[in-house]
């Protein structure tokens, strides 16, 4: 759960409480419609219906409680790197080889099962990643801990405001050194999770500069501008250059990296959602991936 307050402005005098709320804090229909029907929506601490007339000065709180999740998932007690965390927001370095999410068919041994141990006495956490990342991709990762700010910030994602860098070591050296991968993508025929490039693809751009050169593999620094499944790794086979260890787009190798490929999600900004500040992190390339470009 989550309780959002404010103070009505000189503006809202006058508004329904409903349009004022939704303006104002950013709910979706869904979660008014919900505050509503649990009797949450407060107006100097006594529950009002949503066509209460707001006056200026007047304190709103509105707690929204979050749909309870379809399947259960077991805790594990397992170690995660957590980098900063508040009553919003986690900020993850990933493992990898781990999977985000767990499922029917991956009900334990994922990055969900260790937060569910981790967050065990949190009433009603449930996992909510913003930015997921392939089982085989460490690094970075956003996760919301309430419906309100995984909606805000999933809002974010894919404009100007949320930027996400990613480190590649490249089986092949790309050509040009530096330059923008304007490639369509889509899935591929009769693949579950295969992507390809194809004109009927929906538009993918990722910047990219090469850092560092040595024995046919580069060190390559990339920047997404959509955010697309499997983008980085379906663009860079595309080019010539797959990923070092991938399995799906380029060459496996289980002998040095084990149920991993070279990709690492290194540097993320973003406005937090409901505080507005810029939150800057960073994550190192893991020692790995170091020694296969050094």
């Amino acid at each position: 759960m989550r309780t959002l307050t404010y103070i009505a402005a000189e503006d809202d005098d006058g508004r329904l409480i409903k349009r004022v709320v939704r303006t104002k804090l950013s709910l979706s229909s869904h979660q008014l419609a919900r505050a509503k029907a649990n009797g949450t929506l407060l107006v100097n601490g006594v529950s009002v219906h949503a066509d209460y007339k707001v006056k200026s000065g007047e304190t709103i709180t509105i707690t929204l409680t979050d749909d309870e999740p379809d399947f259960t998932v077991m805790p594990e007690d397992k170690p995660v790197n957590i980098l900063f965390e508040d009553e919003d927001l986690i900020i993850i370095d990933k493992e990898a080889p781990l999977p985000t999410q767990s499922s029917p068919k991956q009900p334990d041994n994922t990055l969900e099962n260790r937060l569910m141990h981790i967050y065990r006495d949190t009433p009603g956490f449930v996992f909510r990643p913003v930015n997921r990342l392939d089982k085989g991709t460490s690094g970075l990762m956003a996760a919301a801990k309430n419906a309100h700010a995984q909606m805000l910030l999933s809002k974010q994602l894919h404009t100007p405001d949320f930027v996400r860098e990613y480190l590649a070591v490249t089986d092949g050296i790309p050509n040009p050194a530096l330059g923008v991968i304007d490639l369509p993508i889509g899935k591929a025929d009769g693949a579950t999770v295969r992507r390809e490039v194809r004109p009927d693809g929906k538009s993918c751009r990722t910047h990219y500069e090469t850092i560092l050169v040595n024995n046919n593999r580069a060190l390559v620094h990339l920047r997404l501008e959509t955010g697309r499944t499997h983008q980085i790794r379906v663009h860079m086979s595309a080019i010539g250059c797959p990923v070092f260890g991938d399995f799906l787009y380029g060459t496996e190798e289980n002998d040095i990296l084990p149920e991993r490929f070279a990709l690492h999600s290194a540097h993320m900004r973003f406005i937090h959602p409901l505080s507005g500040k810029e939150m800057i992190f960073d994550s190192r390339l893991p020692e790995a991936l170091k020694n296969l470009i050094e």
